[in-house]
């Protein structure tokens, strides 16, 4: 996936398709290759559905509406397809729209159960936790596999795979658990033939961690949970309104000792502390600071980053106090985009900066 987050409402809406017994159809559109400027890299994914609806996205302009077009004909004719958005393609949609990029992408159907026998594996290490790849091969010998592409799903071990080949499964396992952090796609070569596979690494979704539930927690909560960040927010009291949290957040009662009882956050995830007590904030930042994550913050003035670094001796870049872009924010909406913003920055290994200054990838 091309990022963690979009696999819920993309799961969300094959499972809506499954539960209609896929009435109307469906085709999964996936960015397979980019090259140069794009909207998007490989691995992002579209799923259009025969009613007209539409979840995720691609690109914008010209190719998503062709690429929508040419879907209801693979819905129509039942058979996978393969696009190609180039200098050689006849509406050259990405050099009309000024951005010179070119994109592949495979356009599958989906009608039946079969076609999403890889969703459950991939489902079972999102909801786990774990770290995995899934690996969708989709041409032999230069020509789209049909009736639909082949899927191996590893996570610690296959957890489902569809490729009825074993050298060619030896081979995607060899190559997958070897793949960096970008998806790439392979040809790997056996017997049976020439495949070019899309190796996609498969990581949990972002987790947050909030401790205080304060107005810029719940503000910060509810920006997060736009970008499909799961939210936990932690208090010490326990008379916190649970009215007043976003809808699916979860709230934890716990004091700095017991923080890490019934949490298990990663190297994906980060954690903000903004109780607004200098000497708690310090006991939950030495708590915290034990755990392998992300991004550590913590929200204040310059004089009280200083004495929240003095007293835990947690120094910038391990803790991100001042927490937040240089943004000018006041208002506790303000606060919470320039603290989504530098937590993406560091989850991305990016600075942070104004883009048009530099000439480098935008991705």
């Amino acid at each position: 996936m091309n990022t963690p987050q979009e696999f819920a409402p993309l799961l969300a809406g094959l499972r809506r398709l499954q539960a209609s017994g896929f009435a109307g159809g469906g085709a999964l559109a996936t960015l397979t290759r980019t090259r140069g400027s794009t909207f998007r890299r490989a691995g992002a994914r579209m799923l259009v559905c025969g009613d007209g609806q539409i979840v995720r996205g691609l690109s914008g302009g010209c190719p998503e509406r062709d690429i929508v077009a040419r879907a209801r004909g693979v819905i129509a004719a039942g058979r996978p397809e393969i696009v190609r958005y180039n200098r050689e393609y006849g509406l050259d949609a990405m050099i009309e729209m000024g951005c010179g990029g070119e994109l592949e992408v495979l356009i599958e159907p989906l009608s039946s159960g079969e076609d999403l026998h890889f969703i459950d594996a991939v489902e079972d290490c999102m909801s786990a936790r774990r770290e995995g790849f899934l690996a969708t091969a989709y041409t032999r010998d230069g020509h789209c596999l049909s009736p639909r592409p082949r899927r191996l799903v590893w996570s610690g071990g296959v957890a489902s795979d569809s490729l009825a080949d074993p050298a060619l499964a030896q081979a995607v396992v060899a190559q997958g658990t070897a793949a960096g952090s970008a998806p790439v796609v392979q040809t790997i070569g056996t017997a049976s033939g020439r495949y070019e596979v899309l190796i996609e690494r498969l990581r949990p979704p972002h987790a947050l961690l909030l401790v205080g539930v304060t107005a810029g927690a719940v503000a910060l909560a509810r920006f997060a949970q736009t970008l499909g960040w799961a939210v936990t927010l932690v208090d010490s009291r326990d008379d916190v309104d649970r009215s007043a949290l976003p809808p699916g957040t979860r709230l934890l009662q716990a004091a700095p000792a017991a923080l890490l009882q019934g949490l298990q956050p990663g190297q994906y995830d980060s954690a903000v502390v903004m109780t607004h007590n200098l000497e708690r904030d310090a006991d939950y930042l030495r708590a915290l600071a034990t755990l392998p994550l992300a991004y550590l913050g913590a929200i204040g003035s310059r004089s009280r980053a200083a004495k929240l670094c003095a007293a835990t001796g947690l120094q910038p870049p391990r803790l991100r106090a001042p927490a937040g872009l240089d943004l000018g924010s006041e208002t506790p909406e303000e606060i919470a985009l320039a603290i989504a913003a530098e937590i993406l920055a560091v989850s991305s290994g990016r600075s942070g900066g104004v883009l048009s200054a530099h000439d480098g990838p935008i991705h």
